[in-house]
């Protein structure tokens, strides 16, 4: 009697995990709907907020950057604590901080508060992230079922951007710009109690080896070195002494960061999640293609903001086709032929669609039709990003111990954050000069007002279609990095629970081995 009650019970088991698995999906994609979001909502915000509190024009950026130094700078710190301490458990920590954080800088009354709740999102975001992909990676072991969550994550992931300049639009006109803020509380609350009771860790996995403080300390200088360094170039110069000097410091401690990490018993980054040629390979690529996305969020909002004349509402609105192409691309293309195709066969042309889009924008003029130009343009960018994103997410665990899931996941997000930082301080110095240089140029033959202010808006195109160009050119190149380095096959269609967990270097699909 108990043999046949065994399969019945072992059935019942399955059927509430894979029920588990898809709630506690719902949680994550919230998680991450609000990590990624607010890497944008505030921009809208931003005026608001400076008018407010009184923050000068020089140290407005500062609500921008503590939280990118933060978020870029802890995320390894981050992706490893999630391996040490388990996964579930700094997830919800990391929500219930980040709640914390927005409520503080919702209710800032000076620059110095909302810089610093700022701070301490990033700070919270860089537990949350990485603990959102490794809980994800770990609980989807199956092929086909791996492809359709990831293939949600991939489309939060790549349109939250776009997400947060719509509700910030919103918010900001129609409310206040702390509503930007206090938005991230109910979101927190919902994932962090949906987690805490749906979410089932796999057993095992768990890294349990000291924590390598010489990296932490080394990676967390270098990376914030690194970003700050995109950011002050954005607007101090490429020359500026403190610009050059920062890139050297970070130059110099990653390098002594990765000769730690060499030498170590327990890493902070074991160098064989990142030498893997996959891996690296999504890494690069991912980290190219935020570049020119990031960049791109910019010159469209300032295109349609100054040059059209659009609210921050419609504004907003304006990126719907965007999201629509990133949702579609993502789990219609992406996760129906994840499980057909090698992954190199989505990423690589779904990159190459995202620069035809991108190539259309270059012919944008003061006049251009939003139906004719700028719609088109932005379904082919969403449909190339979410193909492409997806594979790329669900690839960045591949052949992953599970005691490494935790960092190799916080790599993707490395990549994302590093990309944007560069993305907006090179793409912005590249606008900004083909800006300066067309207004000079042609202002001499503006005699009355309306014509200098039409040279002005002339000008300002010229830079965002020169910038533009750069981004079709870095999209071409993550396309061919995807096609080369990344060469794994298509993902075996049966379950992986029994791999053995020592099974890394056999693993050849993106999967996790158990």
């Amino acid at each position: 009697m108990s043999s046949s009650a065994t399969p019945t019970a072992t059935a019942a088991e399955a059927a509430d995990a894979h029920s588990n698995r898809w709630k506690a999906l719902a949680f994550i994609a919230l998680a991450q709907l609000m990590v990624v979001l607010d890497a944008t909502i505030v921009n809208i915000a931003l005026p608001s907020a400076q008018r407010d509190l009184g923050i000068s024009d020089g140290n407005r950026q500062w609500v921008i950057t503590a939280y990118a130094l933060a978020f870029g700078g802890l995320l390894l710190f981050g992706g490893r604590i999630a391996d040490l301490w388990g996964r579930k458990r700094t997830f919800v920590t990391g929500l219930i901080g980040f709640a914390g954080a927005s409520a503080l800088g919702g209710a800032a009354q000076g620059e110095a508060l909302l810089l610093g709740a700022r701070a301490l999102q990033g700070a919270f975001g860089a537990l949350l992230a990485p603990a959102a992909l490794s809980l994800l990676a770990v609980m989807f072991t199956d092929a086909k079922e791996r492809a359709k969550a990831f293939g949600i994550y991939g489309a939060i992931a790549g349109g939250g951007g776009a997400v947060g300049l719509i509700l910030g639009g919103f918010l900001t006109e129609y409310l206040n710009w702390r509503w930007t803020f206090f938005v991230n509380i109910p979101f927190a609350i919902i994932a962090a109690l949906g987690a805490y009771f749906v979410i089932r860790e796999p057993a095992g996995g768990r890294n349990r080896s000291p924590l390598d403080i010489p990296g932490v300390v080394l990676s967390t200088l270098g990376l914030v070195s690194l970003v700050y360094g995109f950011t002050r170039a954005e607007s101090a110069g490429w020359s500026d002494s403190s610009t050059i000097g920062l890139f050297v410091a970070s130059a110099v401690l990653l390098a002594s960061f990765v000769l730690v990490e060499s030498k170590v018993k327990a890493p902070l980054l074991p160098l064989r999640v990142i030498t893997e040629r996959n891996r690296g390979g999504v890494y690069l690529s991912l980290g190219l293609a935020i570049i020119a996305m990031f960049g791109l969020f910019l010159f469209l909002t300032y295109y349609l903001q100054i040059v059209k004349g659009y609210s921050p509402v419609k504004t907003g609105f304006a990126f719907l086709p965007m999201i629509a192409g990133m949702i579609t691309g993502s789990t219609q293309i992406g996760a129906r032929l994840m499980t057909r195709v090698p992954p190199r066969l989505l990423m690589a042309p779904g990159f190459l669609t995202a620069a035809i889009g991108m190539l259309l924008l270059t012919q944008m003029e003061i006049g251009s039709s939003y139906a004719g130009l700028l719609l088109p343009a932005q379904l082919l960018l969403g449909l190339g990003m979410g193909s492409a994103f997806m594979p790329a997410m669900s690839l960045a665990t591949y052949g992953v111990q599970p005691q490494d899931a935790g960092v190799a996941s916080a790599m993707v997000n490395t990549s994302q954050q590093v990309g944007g930082a560069i993305g907006t301080a090179l793409l912005n110095t590249i606008a900004a000069s083909a800006t300066t240089s067309y207004i000079a140029d042609h202002i001499g033959g503006a005699a009355s007002k309306p014509q200098q202010q039409l040279v002005q808006l002339q000008g300002l195109v010229n830079g965002y279609t020169n910038a533009i160009w750069f981004a079709v050119g870095i999209l071409v190149l993550a396309s061919v990095i995807a096609m080369t380095l990344v060469n794994t096959g298509r993902p075996d269609m049966s379950s992986t629970s029994g791999a053995g967990e020592g099974a890394e270097d056999e693993i050849k699909v993106p999967v996790i081995a158990h």
